[in-house]
């Protein structure tokens, strides 16, 4: 998974990106902007506390937000420095909501541990510094 980012750039300029990974952000066109603009905000609370909600499923970010009430969407296409990981692969994980207080940058949720319905992972990361934006794709769903 390491990101193709870094190919054809120096390494000294790569080696902030160093455990980093393509990841997607499912939102409305209109927050993408903003967050192009001003960057991420971080959710108060979620299934892994606060943080920004990443995945490396294109298709999993296609369908956020759930409910867009008729707003133009958009998938960001982001790298993402992950730092120090923390694995939360079942509900009511001690650390499930409170990894960030002991060192962790990042919480990880495997694919297919039933912590998510549809089986696909699912990441949040702490500081939305960590994360950088490569792309705004629009996302033109139909279901």
């Amino acid at each position: 998974y390491q990101t193709e980012y870094c190919l054809g750039n120096t390494a000294a300029r790569c080696s902030r990106y160093l455990k980093s990974y393509i990841m997607y952000h499912g939102t409305t066109l209109q927050n993408a902007i903003r967050i192009m603009n001003e960057g991420f905000s971080p959710s108060y609370d979620g299934m892994l506390g606060p943080g920004v909600y990443v995945t490396r499923s294109f298709e999993k970010a296609s369908h956020y937000p759930v409910n867009s009430n008729g707003e133009r969407l958009a998938v960001l296409k982001l790298v993402v420095r992950v730092g120090r990981v923390k694995r939360i692969n079942y509900q009511d994980h001690p650390l499930q909501k409170t990894w960030y207080r002991y060192g962790y940058d990042t919480a990880w949720v495997p694919p297919n541990c039933g912590m998510v319905n549809s089986g696909l992972e699912e990441n949040c990361v702490y500081d939305p510094r960590r994360i950088t934006v490569l792309d705004v794709i629009p996302n033109n769903r139909f279901w």
